[in-house]
């Protein structure tokens, strides 16, 4: 993606809003595009933010998958923007860029559990558009994770419903951080 079609306003444009930024920078290591965008309604931002801080800080299940949730159901979308973030997201999080790089191989990779494949199962399927998340998904969920966590699994990936949409839309541009880990830690191991 090259440019955002809106806005283009930066950090230092919403002084009000620091304090959030922070926050998002000390989690994520940068302060994302979308939210710049975001900022341009301020209430939009604040609701959003709070919303994945839930989700995110929720300890039903670890942060590396919530990662990988996010990460296979924003290769199921499509959203580059978004991939990127995840990708390196899961590696902050302690992943091995083998097993991020390996994702779209987890059904045959020594790197993923059985309990990972069965969450990635679900993450894949509804990614897609129309949605393609069925009953026997969750058959395979009940038999390892408790209903609070599948719940915790499903909310990473309607958090990222709307982050897909929202950057893919608004054409956001990837930040240098996020960009500068796919190429030089993915790419060299065949990640495209």
């Amino acid at each position: 993606m090259q440019q955002t079609f809106i806005g283009g306003k930066k950090r230092e444009d919403f002084t009000d809003l620091e304090d959030l930024f922070e926050g998002v920078e000390a989690f994520m290591g940068y302060v994302p595009n979308a939210h710049l965008t975001m900022a341009e309604k301020p209430e939009l931002l604040m609701a959003f933010s709070n919303l994945a801080m839930t989700i995110f800080q929720s300890e039903g299940i670890d942060m590396q998958t919530k990662q990988l949730i996010a990460l296979a159901s924003s290769l199921s979308s499509g959203c580059k923007y978004c991939q990127a973030h995840t990708s390196h997201g899961a590696e902050r999080a302690g992943m091995k860029e083998e097993k991020v790089a390996d994702i779209l191989n987890y059904e045959e990779s020594e790197h993923y559990s059985k309990e990972e494949r069965v969450i990635l199962d679900l993450s894949f399927a509804s990614g897609k558009t129309p949605n393609a998340s069925n009953k026997e998904h969750f058959e395979e969920l009940k038999k390892y994770f408790s209903d609070g966590q599948i719940i915790d699994i499903v909310s990473v990936i309607s958090l990222f419903g709307f982050l897909n949409r929202w950057n893919d839309t608004f054409g956001t541009r990837l930040e240098d951080i996020p960009r500068d880990f796919v190429e030089e830690k993915l790419e060299p191991l065949g990640w495209t």
